[in-house]
């Protein structure tokens, strides 16, 4: 049975879904101003893995991710600037523009990294009506109230406010800036609904007058239009959770009366060189930076399967060039697996399968479930072990279907092998299938392999 560390309740937990076979799972997704960095794309990668586990273990999955296109300020408490309308007016175009470009960049870091799309991507300027709707009924339960620059959300209504976060009010007093609003009831209430000025360039029509939701109310309603009112698994990165994801719990439980996510899931930062990432410190970067400086996508995605989601993780260079190596290891090693002709008893593969399985169902272990194939791709040559190790790819990602030989390997084929794959390859473009199948029997019994691909073919010795 999956176990999985619940933020809320503090302990890992069997996880046992509200509907048998059945998984509803809501996804924080990007703010699309700007570029995604490897930092936030961990927890995508995150994401992907929990999906891919829950898939692994037979579970019918809806998940949700949605884009905020507009809303989310500079500062999460409400302060500063949209950050979408910063971005349009700095780039010199609209913010519909910025949008779709910085959405169309995530998502081709998505395809790089294999990680695999929710079923539902919810953009927030999709769902304005239903957001306005929202806060008139938080208006109308005495949990909303209306000044001068929007509509907030009264947290000394919700009892339960900080029980995720373990905050108290006075925690929260405490941190907050009194001076930023002297109309708010509580330091720590937070915007469901903003009056725009007449300048701002994203704004709608609302009871209210013109203006644009809150951050918080854009999860809360569309996790709640497409999961219904009492969803499984809400993610996100632990950064959410002491204010965006608190205060979706006092909108989600205030707007239907109870609680309505089971369990709460948060991957840990990013550090780098055991600091700090910032922008100011010229420190973040992007997947095709790190394209450019010679690593693959799945270098970096293999660097971060190689600590647990819940562990901080400390991004150095050497550490990408010991994934790119390992990687690349992984990939030729099982080569040899995907082009012998032996086999593995049965017994020993069903341990290696239930070693993994145990791995990835507690607590997505994935540096364990990881160690499991390294282990079983130092046994003996089989073709078994690397059918096995593609089952255990749906989980990890890693196109281990792309096994290749090393470099050195690949170049050191006698010119008599090489001419007999040639013949082969010609033969088989002209669709003389028979000469084809002929030569490849004398290839195999002067021990090469051809491999046929898209790209062509390669030659490899057999049980290398």
């Amino acid at each position: 049975m999956l176990k999985i560390y619940n933020t809320l309740t503090r302990q890992k937990e069997d996880f046992i879904p509200l509907k048998e076979g059945k998984v509803t799972m809501y996804s924080c997704g990007p703010t699309v101003y700007s570029y995604a960095h490897i930092g936030n794309l961990r927890t995508y990668i995150f994401m992907d893995i929990f999906r891919r586990v829950l898939k692994y273990d037979g579970y019918k999955l809806k998940g949700v991710m949605n884009i905020t296109d507009v809303g989310h300020l500079l500062s999460d408490g409400d302060e500063g600037e949209d950050k979408m309308a910063k971005a349009a007016r700095e780039q010199q175009k609209t913010p519909w523009e910025i949008a779709e470009f910085y959405t169309n960049y995530f998502f081709e870091d998505f395809k790089k990294l294999n990680i695999g799309k929710p079923e539902v991507i919810a953009k927030a300027t999709d769902h304005i009506a239903e957001m306005i709707k929202d806060v008139q009924t938080l208006i109308d339960k005495g949990y909303a109230y209306e000044i001068d620059d929007g509509i907030y959300y009264d947290i000394s209504k919700f009892p339960d406010y900080g029980k995720l976060s373990r905050l108290s009010l006075d925690d929260q007093q405490a941190g907050a800036r009194v001076e930023v609003n002297s109309q708010k009831r509580h330091p720590a209430d937070f915007a469901v609904w903003k009056k725009a000025d007449p300048q701002h360039i994203m704004q709608w029509q609302s009871p209210w007058g013109m203006g644009y939701p809150g951050w918080h109310i854009e999860c809360s309603t569309m996790s709640r239009k497409y999961l219904g009112n009492h969803f499984d698994i809400h993610t996100g990165g632990v950064d959410a959770i002491p204010v965006h994801h608190e205060n979706e719990i006092a909108q989600n439980e205030a707007l239907e009366g109870h609680k309505t996510v089971n369990y709460w899931v948060h991957s840990e930062f990013m550090l780098v060189d055991n600091g700090k990432m910032s922008k100011s410190l010229g420190n973040v970067y992007r997947i095709d930076q790190l394209e450019e400086k010679g690593y693959c996508a799945l270098d970096y995605r293999y660097f971060c399967l190689n600590a647990h989601y819940r562990k901080k993780l400390n991004f150095t260079f050497e550490g990408m060039d010991g994934a790119k190596t390992s990687y690349a290891r992984l990939l030729n090693t099982l080569y040899a697996h995907k082009v012998s002709n032996t086999a593995t008893d049965p017994q020993v593969l069903a341990e290696y399968k239930k070693q993994f399985d145990e791995a990835v169902n507690d607590d997505l272990n994935i540096p364990l479930a990881l160690g499991v194939v390294w282990t079983m791709v130092k046994a003996p040559k089989s073709k078994d072990i690397y059918a096995l190790a593609l089952e255990f790819d749906k989980v990890l990602g890693l196109s281990l279907d792309k096994a290749q030989p090393a470099e050195e390997e690949q170049t050191d084929i006698p010119e008599e092998i090489s001419k007999l794959a040639e013949e082969r390859f010609e033969a088989k473009k002209h669709k003389d299938f028979a000469t084809a199948d002929a030569l490849r029997a004398k290839l195999t019994e002067l021990g090469y392999s051809v491999l046929d691909s898209k790209e062509g073919y390669k030659v490899v010795p057999l049980n290398k």
